[in-house]
């Protein structure tokens, strides 16, 4: 729960950060707007005011990652296992009648191939000639 609510205060904070930082000034003018020609919102007095938001932003946010990769670290979950598959194998698996081989390509492959791969002698590297 406090995981989720410190979560939900770092996204606040990024939006914050983003939008703080897109007002500032850049060379090509930026998404700052203009105010009166005195006080806070004069030119000097915002790039002021957005600095020390975007500074104070920053340190929140560096601060707030920290803290959340803590918590995620020392939080102690007992990992849960998903058993809904559990006894649902295949017939082959749990000693059936195997599929036959006329019936399906893949499995007839698969059983040449099996007694090929019985026949052939221990050791050595084999070169199998490929069908063309």
């Amino acid at each position: 729960m406090l995981f989720t609510f410190l979560l939900v205060v770092q996204a606040v904070i990024a939006f914050a950060l983003v939008t703080v930082i897109l007002m500032q000034r850049s060379e090509g003018g930026g998404l700052g707007m203009g105010g009166s020609p005195s006080g806070l919102m004069s030119a000097r007095g915002a790039a002021d005011f957005l600095t020390r938001a975007t500074t104070i932003l920053a340190t929140l946010f560096v601060g707030m990652s920290v803290i959340l990769a803590v918590i995620a670290a020392t939080q102690h979950r007992a990992a849960s296992v998903d058993t809904s598959l559990v006894g649902k194998t295949a017939p082959a698996a749990q000693g059936g009648p195997a599929p036959s081989a006329e019936g399906d390509a893949l499995s007839g492959a698969a059983a040449s191939a099996a007694s090929n791969r019985s026949a052939a002698p221990a050791g050595g590297n084999q070169s199998v000639p490929l069908a063309q």
